[in-house]
């Protein structure tokens, strides 16, 4: 397998800010806050201009399908960290724990989940509803989650500002590319193959800044190796619960192969892309945004590389029955 090469450009805007973090130290003369948020209501704006009403119209007859799918990454998900909440002792741990539930309540992802659905032979229509409409929900449930479970939501932690401000960076640029469709569907047919390399690149400057000032503060000091590997293998038991009692709900529903395929790659999916921009809007400066994206970067490279070996697998499968 290859690794992904988004995952190798993560890698390298970690090390690039701990060797070089004073372009995006709060003394830097360079706006990189907001040359971000720019970026994201482009990322975003460009999503709307992509988003078909009519798919996701036709996807709503599918019902029990998108139930599951979005029970899994907003309830699920959230409710197997809640678990552990008891378990987890000091001030590190539990900010720690925090970026567990931050990960958790994160929408899923869009481009991956249609891409590795349509390897495995999933239902790729569903796909691309699921995907698509996780996004919208999870402006509303995300900050819902945080709320309820972060230390700071008695000060810092304001729902209505906080909505105010994704619906502004978020969900009008959506709105605003939905309406323009008309005008700007030969803009998103031409440069298809740019686009997704601009999401990238504004999720890394993100990445870049919230990574040089938690190495500016010294927020990793304190984390050793045993430590980030108690972090992945946490991961790693997190992701494949959520994909065996997906595959075991998708059964006793009677979902048909194609359809349990399509709940459980969309169902254990998260979004980095929503996910640096969330930190942005969710956590007050005072947070540091590198630990709380730490466990999010390391699903998202394990999500990709997991799933891509199953994909590939189903493929194979459905090669050799077809013939």
């Amino acid at each position: 397998m290859k690794i992904d090469r988004f995952v190798l450009a993560i890698i390298a805007t970690i090390i690039l800010a701990y060797f070089f973090p004073e372009l995006g130290s709060k003394d830097s003369n360079i706006p990189l806050d907001l040359i971000g948020s720019i970026g994201i209501a482009f990322i975003f704006f460009f999503y709307g201009l992509k988003l078909s009403p009519e798919k996701i119209k036709h996807g709503l007859k599918n019902w029990k399908l998108h139930v599951l799918i979005q029970l899994t990454t907003f309830l699920l998900f959230p409710v197997l960290i809640i678990l552990f909440k008891g378990f987890i002792k000091g001030e590190e741990g539990q900010m720690l724990w925090l970026s567990f539930l931050f990960l958790a309540a994160l929408p899923s992802t869009v481009s991956s989940s249609v891409v590795m659905v349509s390897m495995a032979k999933g239902n790729i229509p569903a796909a691309i509803f699921n995907a698509s409409i996780s996004g919208l929900i999870g402006i509303v449930i995300t900050p819902l989650w945080m709320g309820l479970f972060s230390k700071f939501a008695a000060t810092d932690f304001n729902l209505g500002e906080i909505y105010i401000k994704l619906l502004l960076e978020i969900l009008a640029p959506v709105i605003l590319g939905i309406v323009l469709q008309k005008y700007g569907k030969r803009f998103v047919q031409k440069y298809q193959h740019q686009l997704p390399l601009f999401d990238k690149s504004v999720i890394l400057l993100i990445i870049y800044k919230s990574y040089a000032h938690s190495f500016e503060d010294g927020v990793f000091n304190s984390l050793n190796l045993l430590d980030l590997s108690m972090v992945f293998t946490a991961i790693l038991i997190l992701f494949f619960a959520v994909y065996f009692i997906t595959g075991f709900l998708s059964e006793k529903l009677g979902f048909n192969s194609e359809d349990k395929i399509t709940a459980q790659f969309c169902g254990t999916k998260k979004s980095l892309v929503h996910g640096t921009v969330f930190s942005k809007i969710l956590f007050p400066s005072t947070m540091p945004l590198g630990l709380i994206l730490l466990p999010l970067m390391l699903f998202h490279a394990l999500q990709i590389f997991i799933i891509s070996i199953i994909a590939s697998k189903l493929s194979r499968r459905a090669a050799t029955v077809s013939t």
